[in-house]
């Protein structure tokens, strides 16, 4: 480790003590730039930006290990220089997004249809307990766990295990091809045909439907590329715009997402193959709808009720992502499921003093 970072991780250390002895909640942040997730931060800020620095990163092993103040921009550079990525495209929201803020959010882009999601890339991480103790799992590599994976347990944890002090995440090389197409589709059909493509051996890395508009992401090797564009027709978009499309949805600058005025957001997990999901409308012009159907987000004024039975009816659920409110922003926990937290809470942080109701209330 850094000898120059070690008076900062010390310092953490003494803060995690003293509100554990003191009784004070710690609120972990790095940038910032996802405060407006989950309910409402509490507890004196310990900040993690200091914190920083790509520590390990070897391309022909497809693996980088950085701290947890590292910047999201600094590694996504580091990577582009080798042709590499960070496959589940994390959004950044800001200019300060974090390494850690990442993990901890647990959130992935447009290419999560394809890729999978943040825990399927945590290799390792080095954590620090709610007393002070720094606790290592996983490793560098895929198979290094034998039993219970602990390190993807950060993945949306949203700090409330423990800070995050660094993080190894796998890597993938970046797609030697890729083309943006635009089809003319209701909301019906553009599911049906997301999921019939995703039972075909085409390389679609990414779907976007919105008032009447389908648009898709192919990525891979030139000659599967070009022949999935032959097959699904449409739009071919220029290049410049559809990097721009991508990059909006991922950042939610697109119109959808842009008017703070509107209904509040909600973001719906269903299975990919779930119908039209419209509640309190005729139409499905408040939805933009991503990853294949499996990521419906709606503009409602619906209760918060409605919507989470409507997303259960079809085997999923509902999580308030932005709105007014900044309580009961996930879906309830089962009473088994919800038990399980708990007790992982009481394991890392017995004290409570890490993002205290950040998820949930109690926990």
């Amino acid at each position: 480790m850094d000898d120059t970072l070690e008076p900062l991780r010390a310092a953490f250390r003494e803060r995690v003590l003293a509100a554990g002895r003191d009784g004070v909640p710690l609120r972990i942040r790095g940038g910032g730039s996802k405060d407006w997730y989950g309910r409402a931060p509490e507890g004196a800020v310990l900040d993690t930006t200091g914190y920083r620095g790509i520590t390990g990163y070897e391309p022909t092993e497809l693996v980088v290990t950085a701290r947890c103040g590292t910047p999201l921009r600094e590694i996504e550079a580091a990577l582009a220089e080798h042709g590499q990525m960070l496959a589940f495209e994390p959004p950044h929201f800001g200019e300060g997004a974090t390494i850690g803020g990442v993990v901890a959010s647990g959130l992935a882009g447009p290419r999560r249809q394809a890729a999978g999601a943040v825990r399927d890339f945590v290799l390792g991480v080095t954590l620090m307990n709610g007393q002070g103790n720094v606790l290592r799992f996983g490793g560098q590599v895929m198979k290094n766990v034998a039993g219970y994976d602990v390190s993807r347990l950060m993945a949306g944890s949203l700090g409330t295990l423990g800070l995050i002090l660094d993080v190894s995440l796998k890597v993938l090389p970046r797609p030697a091809a890729e083309a943006t197409l635009r089809l003319a589709l209701d909301q019906e059909t553009a599911l049906q045909r997301v999921n019939a493509w995703a039972g075909q051996p085409m390389p679609v890395s990414a779907s976007a439907w919105h008032d009447g508009l389908l648009t898709v992401r192919l990525s891979g090797a030139g000659a599967a590329v070009a022949a999935a564009m032959a097959r699904i027709g449409g739009e071919a978009l220029p290049a410049g715009t559809a990097t721009a499309f991508w990059h909006d949805v991922r950042e939610q600058r697109h119109p959808f997402f842009a008017d703070a005025a509107a209904a509040p957001l909600w973001r719906l997990a269903v299975p990919t193959v779930a119908p039209v999901l419209a509640p309190g409308q005729e139409d499905g012009g408040t939805q933009l709808i991503e990853w294949g159907g499996g990521q419906r987000w709606l503009r409602s004024h619906e209760t918060p009720q409605a919507i989470r039975a409507l997303a259960a009816r079809h085997g999923g659920h509902a999580t308030l992502y932005r709105g007014t409110a900044r309580h009961d922003v996930f879906q309830p926990l089962a009473p088994a499921i919800h038990a399980i937290h708990r007790n992982l809470k009481n394991a890392f942080d017995p004290a409570g003093i890490f993002n205290p109701g950040r998820m949930y209330e109690d926990l």
